[in-house]
């Protein structure tokens, strides 16, 4: 164990002080899933039991075998964001997810041969096309023999494509780690540990390379892009309020890797984000959750600064032990920008109970 936590140790300072280029890179897969998880801004590290906030936590599922759907649309239904989940157990000590996500903006208007050399319009001449992120993710969780406590990793295999101009592949990993005891829950999870590249290609053909240089836009090489690693740790815990009523508190810090952002804890290249979660339950079946995160100062029109946060709701309700329908009023920006989306997901639970 030791040996485990020095290795982890190492690759993530090494590969902090030793990439040369920090990019943002791979965003779609920081916006989150599931409509619990978004409803608590994303404060769900320690609590969550999904593969994609915290692979170490698949073990702690109440069946064999569980699947997750969400959909969800962003700016007023331009881009979809969908994601798909399978879980299952393997015995008492260990259990495996086969994960997909997919963010995409179709319908966009192809324009680069709308004009022509004589400057002719020719509106038969526009097309459309898509750009799509896809993720497919590969989770392991494996209880220690400490009780409580419980490792797991995801391996990430990435598609980008936009349109037949351009296209990548990308590999990354990420490990975890979760801990219960009495009524507190704890979390950690490093995000693309290894780094993350994604190689770009690109297939320009005459007419968009001229439509490029019209209009003083940089013609598009082959390159890699790299999405530096992030850490996110979460500390939880249960409250009961009543015989019938009870309360999860949690707190997640992302600690992101690329230099200053916009933050409460700002700093290069370390920049640190704090937000937090809170879920009433009534029975266990009924659930009111709230969130606050994307917390920020932004400059107003005279110039003074202020102190913004984006605030999250949502419910949930579990129908006869297997089937979870949950529900979030949320955004993947700031409140007073970007409108906000109603998103709803889907768990299904079957096959023998656990002990």
């Amino acid at each position: 164990m030791r040996y485990f936590y020095t290795l982890v140790i190492f690759i993530f300072i090494t590969n902090v002080l030793c990439s040369q280029t920090a990019k943002y890179s791979n965003e779609f897969l920081a916006i989150g899933v599931g409509a619990r998880s978004l409803a608590m801004s994303n404060s769900v590290v320690a609590s969550s039991n999904s593969a994609y906030w915290n692979p170490s936590g698949l073990i702690d599922i109440n069946r064999d075998r569980e699947v997750s759907l969400m959909h969800s649309e962003y700016f007023a239904g331009i881009s979809k964001y969908d994601f798909g989940s399978f879980v299952a157990t393997f015995n008492e000590k260990s259990a495996g997810a086969l994960s997909i996500i997919r963010f995409s903006v179709d319908d966009i208007p192809n324009t680069s041969e709308l004009i022509d050399g004589q400057g002719n319009i020719n509106y038969d001449k526009v097309t459309s096309f898509s750009s799509t992120d896809l993720a497919v993710i590969l989770s392991y969780s494996h209880s220690s023999k400490i009780e409580g406590l419980s490792f797991g990793g995801n391996a990430k295999i990435i598609r980008r494509k936009v349109g037949d101009f351009g296209s990548s592949w990308g590999f990354g990993l990420d490990i975890a780690a979760k801990y219960s005891k009495d009524k507190w829950i704890m979390g950690v999870m490093l995000r693309d540990i290894t780094t993350t590249f994604n190689s770009w290609s690109y297939n320009l053909d005459e007419a968009m390379k001229s439509a490029f240089a019209r209009t003083g836009n940089t013609i598009p090489v082959n390159s890699t892009e790299i999405t530096l690693p992030r850490a996110i740790f979460a500390v939880g815990k249960h409250f009961k309020i009543h015989n019938n009523i009870g309360l999860l508190t949690e707190v997640n810090l992302d600690i992101t890797t690329d230099g200053k952002r916009n933050v409460l804890i700002k700093s290069d290249p370390f920049s640190i984000d704090p937000h937090i979660g809170l879920e009433f339950d009534f029975k266990k079946i009924v659930f009111f959750r709230f969130g606050v995160g994307n917390i920020q100062k932004e400059t107003m029109t005279d110039n003074v600064k202020k102190t913004t946060f984006q605030p999250n709701v949502g419910l949930g309700i579990i129908l006869m032990k297997t089937i979870s329908i949950d529900y979030a009023f949320t955004d993947i920006g700031n409140q007073s920008i970007a409108l906000y989306s109603n998103v709803f997901s889907l768990k299904y639970s079957f096959n023998t109970k656990k002990d």
